[in-house]
């Protein structure tokens, strides 16, 4: 038995009032909007979502930082939100920079009742410009002597101790302080934006510069090391009051543009806080390679005394090499550039291990480098030796004879040997210069001598002459020759040299 329910008449229309309320209630929210008028932004602007972002943590919400370098210069505000902010200064007025400790309780209690050492530097913005740093700076020395980029001025600056100007690094500062007191220094740089643009017609922008605080504590050895904290921050530098007038002008420009765009653009804040950045790095290794020379100390100089011995012959020092191994750590990996002449990208391959930089192609490192610093960076990763314009082969006189003389006692000898398993050496000479000068230090550095104590060098020519060996005459050496070494001492401890 099939059961219907049917409800009663003033049920039915209870519903249908219902569900004609609901339907207008939802057909009024597109008009109320407008299909043009609909914007996302005005939907994430609405509470629910801003409750859900703020509920988000930021990246460094859990890092306190230890230090805070509080800039007392007014930001642009002409600078568009999520861009770093950018602040202007005069050139040679003196800024505060407040240096506060920031650090709760306990933390780093190392640190407490001792001072730490805080390095100031003003260094490019641009990337274009970090990879000429050196030669920009040296440009920047040549046309203003005795001049520095960046000064303490230490009467108004409070709570500073044993402030110090390297004269050879004219864009940095450094001094020590204690966080547990009121410190405040003041800066003066006195370079100005224009000095480093490309084209200087007049009017042109000036290229923005970096100031970066990078604060060390004590290490075991008292020496100020240990990294602690780094912060940096966007400044272009003008002529005396110029920054004044740029900052009038950006907020002129500002006033005129609509609200709707302000909303664009940060506000201006009276002061400019650094941000965390990475340390800068420092050249910290010790070049332990030996200088070129010659060592005139030795005496077994045995050219014509009878010995021919190949076992008795010094051999020459090896190479000294500088190859980046996969093994290298980020450390060794900025000194390697550092001793390698390419000490402007340190600060870009700062985290790079040497097996970061091995897996680097030549077309990677040429747009990360440029193409004349790319390509002489790949050839050093590769470890690619300069082919010389002449090899060629000596041997001492003493060797020849033997040989001669086995040949004569056992006429069958193999091609690099005798019978008897007796090899005779012959020693790679390298020239790159093609000069007698460059011959005649090669040969006594081959046997450890002084190249003073060979008067000449003489070629065997027909008929047994002696040619004296010129510059030209070398620079129509065949290619890989072979000669032998044959001597004529001197009375005065110096020998005169016969190839044959």
């Amino acid at each position: 038995m099939a059961w219907a329910l049917k409800l009663p008449l003033a049920d039915e229309v209870i519903e249908s009032g219902l569900v004609q309320d609901f339907d207008a209630s939802l057909s009024g929210i597109g008009q109320e909007l407008g299909a043009g008028a609909y914007s996302m932004s005005d939907v994430l602007a609405l509470p629910i979502f801003k409750q859900e972002e703020s509920s988000l943590p930021p990246d460094n919400e859990n890092k306190i930082l230890p230090f805070q370098y509080v800039l007392c210069a007014a930001t642009s505000p002409a600078v568009k939100l999520h861009d770093e902010t950018l602040t202007y200064l005069n050139q040679g007025q003196s800024y505060e920079i407040r240096m506060l400790d920031n650090r709760k309780l306990g933390e780093l209690p190392e640190i407490n009742g001792k001072l730490v050492k805080s390095i100031f530097r003003v260094v490019f913005h641009d990337r274009r410009l970090q990879y000429t740093e050196h030669q920009q700076l040296e440009g920047w020395r040549w046309n203003r002597p005795g001049d520095r980029i960046l000064d303490i001025d230490i009467p108004m600056s409070v709570g500073i101790i044993d402030p110090r100007a390297n004269p050879t690094q004219l864009n940095t500062v450094e001094f020590l302080w204690d966080p547990a007191k009121r410190t405040s220094v003041f800066i003066q740089v006195h370079c100005i934006s224009t000095e480093f643009t490309m084209r200087k017609h007049g009017g042109e922008k000036g290229v923005p510069f970096r100031v970066q605080i990078d604060t060390f504590k004590e290490n075991e050895n008292g020496e100020y090391t240990e990294h602690l904290h780094s912060a940096s921050c966007q400044i272009k530098v003008f002529k005396p009051k110029g920054a004044d007038r740029k900052q009038k002008t950006d907020r002129e420009k500002m006033e005129k543009r609509t609200p709707h765009e302000k909303e664009k653009y940060q506000p201006s804040y009276e002061t400019t806080i650094l941000t965390e950045c990475s340390p800068w790095p420092e050249i910290t290794y010790v070049n332990n390679s030996p200088s070129p020379g010659f060592n005139s100390s030795h005496s077994s100089f045995s050219l014509g005394e009878g010995n021919g011995s190949p076992n008795h012959q010094p051999e020459p020092p090896p190479p000294v090499t500088d190859n980046l191994l996969p093994t290298t750590t980020p450390q060794e990996a900025q000194q390697w550039l550092h001793r390698n002449r390419f000490s402007t990208f340190t600060r870009l391959f700062t985290n790079f291990s040497g097996a970061d930089l091995l897996k680097l192609t030549r077309d990677d490192v040429i747009q990360i480098c440029g193409p004349a610093d790319g390509i002489r960076l790949f050839n050093a990763l590769k470890g690619r030796m300069v082919r010389p314009r002449l090899t060629i082969y000596v041997c001492q006189e003493s060797v020849q004879l033997r040989e001669q003389q086995q040949q004569q006692q056992q006429p069958q000898k193999h091609e690099d040997g005798d019978a008897n398993g007796t090899f005779f050496v012959y020693h790679a000479i390298y020239l790159e210069e093609l000069t007698a000068v460059e011959l005649t230090e090669k040969i006594a550095q081959l046997f450890s001598i002084s190249p003073r104590q060979i008067s000449q060098i003489y070629k065997q020519g027909p008929t047994g002459i002696h040619v004296l060996i010129s510059d030209e005459m070398i620079q129509n050496f065949q290619e890989e020759a072979c000669f032998i070494l044959d001597t004529m001492k001197e009375t005065n401890d110096s020998y005169h040299i016969i190839l044959k």
